[in-house]
């Protein structure tokens, strides 16, 4: 049992086709439904250490597990992006934006809709923040928009001897994710240090003052809905260990750096993950589970990512984006 659902989900993408337009791909399928298809497309941004797809086309794993087929099977004009798996918002953030410009151009949308989960979230801020008439929307997810204590907590290695033996080996590991897409490495700039600091408590105090459209203004409060044109919301999970069958239990010993273990999803506070106006900020899902890893895997009453992605998008149809 636990073999077949292996392969059924390693092949999850295998009845739709996906169409690669520079760094981004677009998922196209049969659409059986409108109720997912938003006036402008819709722009994933993937997190820290994330991807596209892995693996070979027969047996690739998605990082957005069953979600953007499932969104173009509803209609949806539906992008995965691919940037640096480690480095600044800034860096990443300007990645983004190259592919937005293309992505506009292929389709001839005048905006996008962007949705940007851990690292994504920052990434797609910054690209709201440099072109935002050709923003329609950004949605954080999981997104550590005031930094998180798991990367203070690394950083710490900083102008110790670790330093060097980490920064390697993070970086070979940035390479590793870039190789497994089929691309050179040399393609994306790998910098983990930049990656971790951009993602400090001081790092993003930083990023959120040069960049601060959508943030709150109050320690755990709401962004704006609506600025600058840009509707902004965010949602986010408060689970650690949602499913005893699920690799990524190891998120429990981080939870514990932050908030005494207690409203976070192993990386990301309820609070730091606020953004414009929140969807819900207290699902059953850990960092993983925000986006349906790993091989949809999460508590057995826990809403499905699946769908919860699919009534976001129709959220944003309703709003005219």
């Amino acid at each position: 049992m636990k073999y077949g659902l292996l392969i059924a989900g390693l092949m999850s993408l295998s009845a739709f086709s996906q169409v690669q337009a520079g760094n981004a791909t677009q998922v196209t399928g049969k659409a059986t439904s409108s109720y997912a298809k938003t006036k402008y497309p819709i722009v994933f941004s993937h997190g820290m250490a994330g991807f596209i797809t892995v693996g070979t086309d027969q047996f690739g794993l998605d990082y957005w597990y069953q979600i953007l087929p499932d969104l173009a099977r509803n209609g949806a004009n539906v992008w995965a992006t691919r940037v640096s798996p480690f480095n600044s918002s800034e860096i990443r953030g300007e990645q983004l934006l190259e592919q937005v410009l293309e992505i506009r151009a292929i389709t001839g949308a005048d905006k996008v809709n962007l949705i940007g989960h851990s690292h994504g979230g920052p990434t797609i801020r910054y690209v709201g923040n440099v072109i935002p008439d050709k923003v329609a929307s950004l949605t954080a997810v999981g997104a550590p928009n005031k930094g998180s204590p798991v990367a203070d907590l690394i950083l710490s290695a900083e102008g110790t001897a670790i330093e060097g033996p980490l920064v390697g080996a993070i970086n070979f590991v940035s390479k590793a994710i870039t190789w497994a897409q089929g691309l050179d490495p040399k393609s994306f700039p790998h910098d983990s240090f930049a990656g971790g600091k951009s993602l400090t408590l001081a790092g993003s105090a930083k990023f959120n003052s040069q960049y601060p459209l959508g943030m709150p203004t109050t320690t755990c409060g709401e962004g704006m809905l609506k600025e600058k044109g840009i509707f902004n919301y965010s949602f986010t999970g408060v689970g650690t260990v949602t499913n005893l069958l699920d690799p990524d239990g190891a998120l429990k010993v981080t939870s514990l750096l932050i908030n005494g273990g207690k409203e976070n999803d192993g990386l990301v506070s309820r609070c730091s993950a606020k953004f414009g106006k929140t969807i819900r900020d207290d699902y059953n899902w850990n960092h993983l589970d925000e986006v349906n890893q790993v091989l949809g895997l999460k508590s057995l009453f826990a809403p499905d990512p699946v769908d919860v992605y699919r009534q976001h998008a129709n959220r944003l149809k309703l709003q005219g984006l």
